[in-house]
């Protein structure tokens, strides 16, 4: 196995275990996100719809208040709706007429079971990409000084965005080091190598990822959970070593 294999072979591994040591309550974190902004814009709901990998979609990930139930886990394409068009344009909205509004998708807010009246939603996003839109419902805009309601919900989309960017980072754990490590050596034939193999990495084994998940949850729960976890791992790879290899 030459250099820039056995690197790749490493960046696979830990972008595999990624999400497995990953922290842990990111989304207990957001959902706190949307309770606490819904409270203070006084509104009847906030939810965060974030895109899938290919941003032909927008998923409903968390959601609190009026609907929340039905919301979270929806799915609708993020050409459509107001939620769209945010993530479309990367623009913030302010929509105080939804019923007159040719964008509001009445259709999907009926599957709910709330359909609001106005709407303040604002882009999550990073320098490099767009990751979603959180958006408030039917806010008490007579509140004192709800006319920074726009830049103040923008902070809480600030707080979303760094949660999910650390998650991610997690979820590409192997290209994180391999890059990192590119950077510390800073030039020469190692460098190449380490980019390279970063490039070449490809998503993470899942059924790697879920095995290594379920020892990360024993070992968390204390040394006699850790002795048990590893003597199990033990006694499956001696199995394995034993056992003669399939046909081809």
């Amino acid at each position: 196995m030459n250099q820039e294999e056995l690197l790749r072979e490493l960046g696979q591994l830990a972008t595999s275990l990624g999400p497995a040591v990953r922290p842990a309550g990111t989304e207990s974190l957001l959902h706190s996100l949307t309770e606490t902004a819904r409270q203070l814009f006084g509104a009847a709901a906030c939810s965060l719809a974030l895109l899938s990998d290919d941003d032909s979609e927008l998923l409903y990930t968390v959601a609190a208040g009026e609907g929340a139930g039905d919301v979270t886990g929806m799915r609708m394409p993020s050409s459509q709706g107001i939620a769209g068009w945010v993530v479309q344009s990367g623009q913030p909205i302010a929509v105080s007429d939804l019923a007159s509004d040719p964008r509001f998708s009445r259709e999907m807010a009926e599957q709910t079971g709330y359909v609001p009246r106005a709407i303040l939603a604002v882009p999550v996003e990073t320098p490099e990409r767009m990751l979603g839109v959180i958006s408030l419902l039917d806010r008490d805009s007579r509140r004192p000084g709800s006319e920074q309601d726009l830049a103040l919900l923008t902070l809480f989309a600030d707080q979303a965005a760094l949660a999910l960017v650390s998650v991610d980072a997690f979820s590409h754990l192997g290209q994180v080091l391999l890059a990192a490590l590119a950077e510390a050596v800073a030039g020469g034939d190692l460098a190449v190598a380490l980019r390279q193999a970063a490039g070449g990495l490809q998503a993470g084994d899942p059924d790697l990822a879920a095995l290594a998940a379920t020892f990360a949850t024993l070992a968390r729960r204390g040394a006699a959970e850790r002795q048990l976890a590893l003597s199990v791992l033990r006694d499956v790879a001696e199995y394995v070593e034993r056992r003669p290899p399939r046909p081809r």
